[in-house]
């Protein structure tokens, strides 16, 4: 039997030994759920409001404690309205939401005139957004495992491929793709060096699951054909990933989008877990071809019933994907992402509707 992690709830059980034994499909006594609250919803809800419906969900919000109104959330400088930000790789982003990642709005490599130049951030104080303090990393990862946590790494949000598309411009990065480019596998190769560079570090720390977020779907299909996909961008997350297992962590990969052409190359990378969404890939698709092979991290609609249904909508979607995707041995986890836009009334129905079919 796994080890109790962190303070219990009810059932006896810690969130990270749940999570776990789901991934490992070890017959979690429960379906592994949890939100994220973009702090951009502390100021669209009313801020009382939010904060009860968090602290009676125990379930979701495990170790949530309640904090001084009115809260006043900081925000990572690429999230401030208003306020261009350059990034470590020299790329300009904006954004007109407080709490938002907004888009990049001049790539650092426009053109390739520049790139006999170009230089990565350095790995030792830099993690692909801004600084990286790896002295504060070090003791946070020191003090969840102290206090029995599962410890967490990650690269960052766009690691490998959507840091071509900030760096050389989406359009730009297609053409490098389809002509055959041979500069794009010097500027591949210094990505993936810098990654692994971070890898190393999270390896070096001791942590225990390592994430590898990076959207590569649009609404309908993948942002890449799947054989530029298989060329230029599985090579390293295969040398990427494996790095991590040897490592002793769990490897969790999560993308927004229709990833269903890319869905097997992924799983070659050497995925536990893999972070899909619900509706834009389908449940019926997800049940025939991710089932029983990889740990189902499932992202709930933030598009359609969430946004524009009733709560008895959303109770039967939650209920179809734990119906259709729960396995007494384990292997799905239910999350979403919460963005300002969805009525408080279905908040606290999809709230409600994943603590009661966990």
């Amino acid at each position: 039997m796994a080890p109790m992690m962190g303070p219990t709830d009810v059932n006896g059980r810690t969130a990270d030994e749940r999570l776990l034994r789901a991934v490992r499909f070890e017959r979690p006594d429960r379906i592994p759920v949890s939100m994220g609250i973009n702090k951009a919803c502390w100021h669209h809800y009313p801020q009382a409001a939010l904060q009860d419906l968090m602290t009676v969900h125990p379930l979701l919000f495990p170790d949530y404690e309640p904090q001084p109104l009115p809260v006043q959330p900081t925000y990572a400088p690429w999230r401030v309205a208003g306020e261009p930000y350059t990034d470590s790789w020299g790329c300009v982003w904006e954004t007109v939401e407080d709490g938002i990642t907004g888009a990049v709005t001049e790539p650092a490599l426009p053109s390739w005139v520049g790139f006999a130049g170009y230089q990565a951030p350095n790995p030792e104080c830099q993690n692909g957004w801004g600084v990286q303090d790896w002295a504060a990393e070090a003791t946070r990862i020191a003090g969840a495992r102290e206090r029995g946590r599962l410890a967490r790494g990650s690269l960052r949000h766009g690691h490998t491929f959507l840091t071509l598309s900030y760096v050389r411009g989406y359009e730009a990065l297609m053409f490098d793709m389809a002509d055959g480019e041979p500069r794009l596998w010097d500027l591949i190769a210094m990505v993936e060096s810098f990654n692994t560079d971070l890898l190393r570090h999270y390896l070096d720390l001791g942590v225990g699951w390592i994430g590898f977020p990076e959207d590569l779907g649009m609404q309908r299909g993948p942002m890449l054909s799947p054989r530029h996909f298989r060329t230029y961008i599985q090579p390293a997350y295969r040398r990427m990933m494996v790095s991590a297992r040897e490592g002793g962590c769990v490897v969790h990969m999560h993308s927004d989008g229709d990833i269903r052409l890319l869905a097997e190359d992924l799983l070659a990378c050497g995925i536990d877990v893999l972070n899909v969404q619900d509706l834009v890939n389908g449940i019926d698709w997800q049940v025939e071809n991710l089932k029983g092979r990889v740990c189902i991290d499932l992202d709930i609609d933030r598009q359609r019933v969430t946004r524009f249904g009733t709560p008895d909508q959303i109770d039967a979607l939650v209920r179809e994907a734990v119906t259709k995707l729960g396995n007494p041995d384990g292997g799905l986890v239910l999350h979403h992402d919460l963005m300002p836009g969805l009525p408080l009334e279905n908040v606290a129905g999809l709230m409600d509707a994943m603590e009661h079919y966990a």
